[in-house]
Order: C-alpha cells, then sequence, then structure tokens
C-alpha cells in the first residue's frame, strides 16, 4: 500500500521509516527539505518540499495511488485541513490528523476525521501505569457509546470460566492477554492468576462491569 506522510519531525519520520519496513511505499511531504535528513539511513521512499494542503505537492507524493494517509506536522489546524483534503477531495478512507488539543481531538473524531491527540495519549499512557484500576477505558469509539477497558482478572474469577463475565449488549471478554501473550477468548477459556481481561462495554456500563467481574460473573 502506498501512504503519504505529512511533517517530517520526529513522528513523521519514524513513521515513515515505520511504514518502509512493513513493506509499503512511502512519500514524505515537509515544507522544509532539511527535515527529510531525520528519516532513517537508506530511506526508499519520496519525498516532497511542499505543503499537505497543495494540490502540486500532493500529486508529487503520488495521493492518487494512495491507500493511506497521515498528517503529523506540529499544527493542529494544518493537521486537520490536510486530513479533510485527504478524505473528501481524494476520498481515502485510511486517514489519521496528530492534534495537540485533545478537546478539539475529540469533536473531530465525532465528526468522522480520526485523530490521535499527543498530550491526551501520553497523559493516559502515564495514568494506566500509576493507577490500573481506576483508568475507566482504554479506547472509545467516535460516537462516544462503546469503548474497550483493560482489567487485571480479579481472584474470584480465577479458575473459572471466563465466558461467565459476559453480559449481553451491555459488555464482552474479547480478549485476554496471558504470559504476555494476547488471545481471543473461546467458550470454555478458564482464568489464571495474572490475566488481563479486555471487554468492549457501552461506556454507561464500566461501574456495572467493574462490579460484575469482581464478583467473578455471579450476579
Amino acid at each position: 500500500m502506498h501512504v503519504v506522510v505529512i511533517g517530517c519531525g520526529r513522528v513523521g519520520s519514524e513513521l515513515a521509516g515505520a511504514l518502509t519496513l512493513a513493506g509499503h511505499s512511502v512519500a514524505v511531504v515537509d515544507k522544509n527539505g532539511r527535515a527529510f535528513r531525520r528519516l532513517p539511513p537508506g530511506f526508499q521512499g519520496r519525498t516532497v518540499v511542499g505543503f499537505g494542503f497543495d494540490r502540486d505537492d500532493l500529486a508529487a507524493a503520488g495521493i492518487d495511488e494512495a491507500g493511506a494517509f497521515a498528517s503529523v506536522t506540529n499544527g493542529d489546524n494544518s493537521n486537520i485541513l490536510c486530513a479533510r483534503i485527504a478524505r473528501e477531495t481524494y476520498g481515502i478512507e485510511r486517514v489519521v490528523a496528530r492534534i495537540y488539543d485533545p478537546r478539539r481531538a475529540l469533536i473531530y473524531q465525532r465528526l468522522g476525521i480520526p485523530t490521535v491527540a499527543t498530550v491526551a495519549w501520553t497523559t493516559d499512557q502515564v495514568l494506566r501505569r500509576l493507577l490500573p484500576h481506576e483508568t475507566r477505558h482504554d479506547w472509545v469509539d467516535p460516537t462516544g457509546r462503546v469503548g474497550l477497558v483493560e482489567r487485571p482478572i480479579p481472584p474470584a474469577a480465577v479458575g473459572r470460566k471466563l465466558s461467565r463475565l459476559n453480559r449481553p449488549g451491555r459488555f464482552w471478554l474479547t480478549a485476554v492477554t496471558r504470559f504476555g501473550q494476547a488471545q481471543v477468548v473461546t467458550s470454555d477459556l478458564v482464568g489464571q492468576e495474572g490475566d488481563v481481561l479486555v471487554f468492549v462495554s457501552a461506556l454507561d456500563a464500566i461501574d456495572e462491569l467493574q462490579e460484575h467481574i469482581e464478583r467473578g460473573g455471579d450476579d
């Protein structure tokens, strides 16, 4: 797949390198030609000095053949503008914009523009490690109704079938990380000490979920 990346700062250069290693063709656009020095040695993708909202510069980057687009400059407005152009003008479905202001990021997500809010993501990662039992959710869909919830297995669920933890229409256990390896849950999987449980849950059911799993699924 061909991917167009706007911005060759620390995030853009690392992203371009990772995409190349994964076997994708990559074009990087940056208004400063010196920024391409950050790219990994031997980078085989295209580099375009220009702007992510300029049609000629996007054409030089191969926007017409792109299957994905990421705008990760240090400007929120530029990133949103570029993302909207990629989505609305060129019809690219896989589009993401880097946003520093988490409040704006939430607004754009609800408008259907996937965003990564740098500050919010970093804060969330720190809180998850400092206060793992107090983290409400790990991901929320753009409508703000459904989220992914990660919880350590409680003692009451050890040695019992994990399917007991499901509550149709409210929350559902989808995956378990055991000894550092994730697996999709089967109907007969039994909980073990140290398991990390991943649920899909309605956001208004998270407190209910917490109480339910602490009882090991007993109502």
